[in-house]
């Protein structure tokens, strides 16, 4: 199977197609350790819903990661701003 596979997309395209899938997995478990963090009382940041589609839903918790960096970029930019002013 994978000589196959090797044969067929090639060395590059399979080292690719490797390192993106490892990213990608790396982003899922990032992103659904992000949903399950506690916050201020000790419960998840996520409902029971959420959790349950960042686990069967592996883009759900990529993008919620992305959302989340571009969300506190603005907020880190939004008090960087206040403090020169």
């Amino acid at each position: 199977m994978l000589k196959t596979f090797y044969e067929s997309i090639g060395f590059f395209g399979a080292l690719i197609l490797a390192l993106g899938l490892f990213v990608l997995f790396i982003l899922w478990i990032a992103g659904i350790a992000g949903i399950t963090l506690p916050h201020d009382g000790g419960k998840p940041r996520g409902s029971k819903t959420q959790i349950l589609i960042a686990i069967f839903v592996p883009i759900y918790p990529v993008l919620w990661l992305f959302y989340e960096m571009y969300y506190q970029r603005k907020f880190i930019n939004k008090e960087k701003n206040d403090l020169v002013v």
